[in-house]
């Protein structure tokens, strides 16, 4: 290794063993099911590596170790969130054996079944803590959620088993989008999964297209891409099929269900899909006419806007992402959505090396919602990302943000 190999990018340095082993871009690219184009905007820092499944393909093709693409403390690898946001219970919650049997459940049950009612408050409040970006208060109350909503899709009386499901179908929801943010996508992917058990056995559209999303986003967060855009395809198909009515809700869960699959389809390469997707989801933004929150979708014109910037940074397309992100006002959606956005302007910032601007954009995100910025696994790859800049490693500012986010 070179001297200056510490200061290379993850991108560089797959290239660099690319080159190394003698192996062409479009036989790489198509050991890890991608194209070539993205393995150049890869290599060429036009385009984030900053999902760890990914790198594990990469590093499985190049015969290498994931730590010799990335650095052993980035935080795509070590996380040292502080202790409210320990996921291990509700790890515990998703893989305990006694969901696997009715039986073993009804012994350890309580008298009586969960009551609904109690259930339905604390999922509104789970979700309502997701949307406000408080990270701590949400883990903190997802492990007994998800097993008391379990328990009630066993105990409760048939005319009720729908509205059980309909709650287990939504704790596992909350769950998937929790986990995927903090990075953690193989027990986001085992929620995501079991919602839409749950979901399937409501016969409800709505709560199954709101589930579709969530495996939707799992698929993509593990870099099943194809088969994100593909499972996309399929819901949409579904949901059209249903001839359910048109209403504020169906189009807000049917809009927002396209976009994950739009960013899935540019992920990879596939800019047609991605456009009719963005395109579909507009007109349904457009019919419903304003920014909503119907099932806490967050979903109306500002969001499809947000999702393409986010789909042109995934096409390589800097240029186009900075002339959209201007026209978008965020301040009236939930903190999650805002932030989230935030963090595409910190990378199309960086990509241009914008680096203080970057900086000041993701210190405006912290203030508004501290937790999401100090855990989320884009945000900790930024911080790793512009600290290797020449303007971030002499950057307070930066350092400080690095501190308060324990990343070393």
């Amino acid at each position: 290794m070179t001297d200056h190999w510490q200061h290379l990018s993850p991108g560089q340095r797959v290239a660099w063993h690319r080159v190394r082993r003698g192996m062409p871009q479009e036989v790489l690219a198509g050991l890890v099911g991608r194209t070539e184009d993205w393995l150049s905007k890869i290599e060429n820092d036009r385009a984030a590596l900053d999902r760890l499944s990914v790198i594990r393909a990469l590093a499985d093709a190049l015969r290498i170790s994931v730590f010799d693409i990335i650095d052993p403390h980035s935080p795509a690898l070590t996380r040292r969130e502080p202790s409210f946001l320990d996921v291990s219970l509700v790890r515990s919650a998703l893989t305990d054996y006694r969901q696997l049997s009715p039986l073993l459940a009804a012994i350890e049950a309580e008298p009586g079944p969960p009551r609904l009612e109690v259930l339905r408050r604390d999922v509104a409040e789970v979700m309502a803590a997701y949307q406000q970006s408080r990270y701590g208060q949400l883990l903190a109350r997802l492990p007994t959620l998800l097993t008391q909503t379990h328990l009630a899709t066993r105990e409760a009386r048939k005319e009720q088993r729908p509205n059980a499901d309909r709650l287990a179908a939504l704790a596992n929801q909350s769950a998937a989008m929790i986990l995927t943010k903090l990075g953690e996508t193989d027990l986001a992917w085992i929620a995501a999964q079991r919602g839409l058990t749950a979901a399937e056995r409501t016969t409800d559209p709505t709560i199954i297209g709101a589930l579709f999303r969530s495996v939707i986003h799992a698929l993509q967060s593990q870099g099943h891409l194809d088969e994100a855009a593909s499972m996309t395809r399929q819901a949409s198909r579904y949901l059209q099929l249903s001839h359910v009515h048109r209403s504020p809700t169906m189009l807000s869960i049917h809009g927002t269900l396209l976009l994950p699959g739009a960013i899935a389809a540019a992920r990879a390469g596939n800019r047609a899909d991605a456009m009719d997707y963005l395109a579909r989801a507009e007109q349904m933004a457009d019919e419903l006419g304003t920014d909503a929150n119907h099932l806490w979708t967050a979903f109306g014109p500002t969001n499809v806007r947000i999702h393409r910037v986010t789909a042109a940074m995934a096409l390589g397309d800097v240029p186009t992402a900075l002339d959209l992100i201007p026209g978008i006002n965020t301040t009236h959606l939930p903190a999650e959505r805002a932030v989230r956005h935030s963090l595409e302007v910190v990378n199309a910032y960086r990509a241009r090396n914008k680096i203080d601007e970057a900086i000041s954009e993701l210190l405006t995100a912290e203030r508004r919602a501290a937790e999401q910025i100090h855990a989320h696994v884009m945000s900790r790859q930024l911080v790793h990302q512009l600290r290797n800049t020449t303007t971030g490693r002499r950057s307070r500012l930066l350092a400080d943000l690095a501190r308060r986010m324990n990343i070393i």
